[in-house]
Formats: structure tokens, sequence, C-alpha cells
């Protein structure tokens, strides 16, 4: 027998939404997922109107999530999944009454707007016993799941040392004073909570080093900076990290790094050999042994680990990008949702990676403004 179509139910995603389009396209991708509903935006009218631009019943885009829920509760045919597209500050309600509602979540991150938040949304998590699941979106990438797999059967040996960096210049100047709605939410303390780059795309950074390395993050010392004049959030972050097996790591991401698109890189080295992934060449990966031969491997090879395979749909030399990563994620997800667990090999992302994507933005912040040499990321510390 089939496979039953998930249907999802969208929160955020309305008029001038980037994220939501994106997600809406890579959970739809496998034919796995379908939009259903949504509450789309604050204002009715304009949740009607993205309701009408996706496609879905006109009384299926919903004034608000509370809504959605109720509504959606009582039908025949009921949404399963909630999507969260939405600013960080509303991320641990819509979670929590979803779950509470009987529906599972994916969500945009950071978890939540606050650690304390991440830590009640553990607990949710936990009584409710429904999927969720963030969208670190990297972690969807074939050979990021390539490398993960190199690492674990030992073909670097014992990490050594981590270094990653995620550049974007798209905030060199004040965007947020010029109508952009994007830089506006995200410069804004009330709706981004205490971080700012280390928020929006350092916890891609981290989270990418635990996925891949295998290994948590420890102790950290942090730098952060708030470079344009009058900016109330960091735009660049800079941290020293130690992992649990005594590697050293670089953490580096900026905002403000002026004609930079998005520059996410990601190099470990183990005692044998190092990996090096870039964004902007997603499908290969290189393995630079210490006998000084390099290799390059590519997406969609026959000879990639299976969960490479898996997260290749097309024939090696035909590139795949970012809405194919994401939608590695949903069908991840779709696979926990289906049998009520967790994705195999630990590669959908949940709530203790969201707890501890929280954890590092709280320490980094007060590790910055005690400049107090290292501090321990513990979420419970």
């Amino acid at each position: 027998m089939s496979e039953r179509v998930l249907r999802m139910g969208m929160v955020g995603g309305g008029p001038g939404s980037f994220i939501g389009p994106v997600h809406r396209r890579a959970a739809e991708l496998d034919g796995r997922i379908r939009l259903v509903a949504g509450a789309f935006s604050r204002s009715p009218e304009k949740s009607k109107a993205a309701g009408l631009s996706y496609g879905i019943a006109e009384d299926r885009a919903y004034a608000d999530h509370r809504t959605m829920l109720a509504l959606e509760a009582l039908r025949p045919d009921p949404i399963d999944l909630v999507a969260i597209v939405t600013p960080n500050d509303t991320h641990f309600a819509i979670a929590r009454d979803a779950m509470q509602a009987g529906f599972n979540v994916i969500s945009d991150k950071p978890a939540t707007a606050t650690l304390d938040e991440a830590l009640a949304l553990e607990q949710v998590v936990r009584a409710t016993g429904r999927c969720y699941a963030l969208t670190y979106t990297y972690t969807g990438y074939p050979m990021l799941r390539e490398a993960r797999a190199l690492i674990r059967s030992g073909t670097l040996g014992k990490v050594r040392k981590v270094a990653v960096e995620y550049f974007q210049g798209w905030l060199a100047d004040p965007e947020e004073l010029s109508g952009n709605k994007q830089a506006e939410w995200r410069a804004d303390p009330a709706r981004s909570g205490i971080g700012g780059s280390i928020a929006d795309i350092g916890v891609h950074a981290f989270n990418l080093v635990e996925f891949v390395s295998g290994l948590r993050a420890t102790r950290l010392q942090a730098d952060l900076g708030n470079v344009v004049p009058g900016r109330l959030l960091d735009d660049d972050c800079t941290l020293l990290l130690r992992l649990d097996n005594g590697a050293r790591g670089i953490l580096a991401v900026s905002q403000i790094a002026t004609g930079e698109r998005n520059g996410l890189r990601l190099r470990i080295w183990g005692d044998h050999g190092g990996i090096d992934w870039c964004h902007e060449r997603p499908d290969i990966l290189t393995l630079n042994r210490a006998d000084g031969i390099s290799e390059q491997r590519h997406a969609g090879w026959n000879g990639l680990s299976a969960a490479a395979r898996a997260g290749s749909r097309l024939p090696v030399g035909h590139p795949e990008g970012f809405i194919e990563a994401l939608a590695n994620i949903y069908g991840d997800f779709a696979n926990a949702a289906h049998t009520g667990g967790a994705a195999g090999d630990g590669l959908l992302q949940g709530i203790e990676e969201g707890v501890r994507g929280m954890a590092l933005i709280a320490r980094a912040v007060e590790n910055n403004r005690a400049a107090s040499g290292w501090s321990t990321i513990d979420p419970a510390a």
C-alpha cells in the first residue's frame, strides 16, 4: 500500500516572505507532503491573499495559528503537521500550541527566542510525544552527510581541529532602516531575541560542527560586534570552541562582510586527513589525506555512503542545491511522522539540537559581555 501524502499547515510565509515559499517548494518536492492550510500573516487579509497565491482553499487560510489548529482538528481531513516560518519571538508559542493540539511540528531555526523557552519546549516535546524537528537546511546536503559518514568510519582518524565560516554582506548597511522586512525583525531584539548574526546564521555554523564531526562543543570564548552604528544586535561574531574530545574549533560568522553572498565553508582535520566543503560548490566534498593525495567526491556517485546516496536525486554531475537539501529534511520528517519516531541515524535535528543552539546564543552573549575567558555551553549550567 502506498504511503499517504501528509497534509501541512504553515504559520508565516505571507506576502514579502523569503523563506515561506522556499519551505513550500521543498516540502512538496518529493510528493510526500502537501501544503493545504495556513495562517500566513498577522493580517487576516494578507493571510487570505497568501493562501490564494499558494493555491489552497479559501476557508483554510486562517487569521491566526490558534484558529487554524482549532478548526483543522474538526475536519475529516485535518493537517498532519505544522511548519513554522515566522520570526523567532513566535516560535515557542506556535510550536507549543500545535503539539499540545496533537500536531507534529517542523520549525525554522533557531528553536525559540530564548534559552528558557527552548528548555520549556523540550518539556512539551517529551510530554506530548509529537515529532518535532528544526530545518537546519545544510544538514540535508548529500556531501555533508558524506562527510559525516567519513568521520564516523574513522577515515579522518581522531578529529583535532574544526573551522567553520559563514560570511554574508547583506547587512553591511543599516537595511533595517530602509523598509527591508527581513532586516527589520532580525535587527529587533523584541523579535529576534538577544542574538543577531549569532542567532541568524551562527546557529547554522554551530550545528554543522556538531552534526558533521559527531562531537559536542563544551566551552567557548566569544567576540561579538555591533559594527553598523546604531545596530542593537551583533552583526559580526567570532568564537573559539573546545570540543568534547579535546579538539579546538573556530566559528566565524558575519553579516557585514561587504560583497559576500552566502559564504558557508566547513573544514575538519583529523590525524589521518581532513575534509573541505563549500556551499558555493555543494555537490563536491574534498578529502585531503595525510599522504598528500586529495580526492574529490561528487553528489550522485554510487560509491558514497547510504545517507549521501539517499539524499541525491540526480546522477553524478547534475548539481542540486538549497531547496533539494531542505527537501531532504522534510523527507526525514515525513519518515518520522509516519513511524512516530526520529529519522534514522540522527539525521533529523530535533529539540536537543534546538536547545543547544539557544545555549550557544545565550552563552556567547554572556561571555562577550563579561570578557571572562572560557564559558561552558551546557544548557543546564
